[in-house]
């Protein structure tokens, strides 16, 4: 599952995005990647493991709220279960 988020942007400076993905890994647990930055400029990219993909896909929500938030819109959103 993947999800982009982007801020409105101000004319300013390039748009600010948050891209959250959860991955399945070779042990069975799953992991949660996000990566955050401006558009064109550097990117931060953090890793959460998680022994479920309940766990995972509910701190997936979580951020995706968080950063609801905080003014970003969804942009994106690809997998079988695409979040509301």
């Amino acid at each position: 599952m993947r999800l982009l988020l982007q801020q409105r942007p101000d004319g300013r400076e390039a748009p600010r995005f948050v891209q959250l993905m959860l991955q399945p890994d070779l042990l069975g647990g799953w992991t949660l990647v996000r990566e955050s930055g401006q558009i064109g400029g550097r990117s931060t990219l953090r890793r959460e493991q998680f022994l479920d993909r309940d766990s995972a896909f509910s701190a997936l929500e979580h951020a995706r709220d968080l950063q609801l938030k905080r003014g970003f819109q969804l942009m994106f959103a690809q997998g079988s279960e695409s979040p509301k």
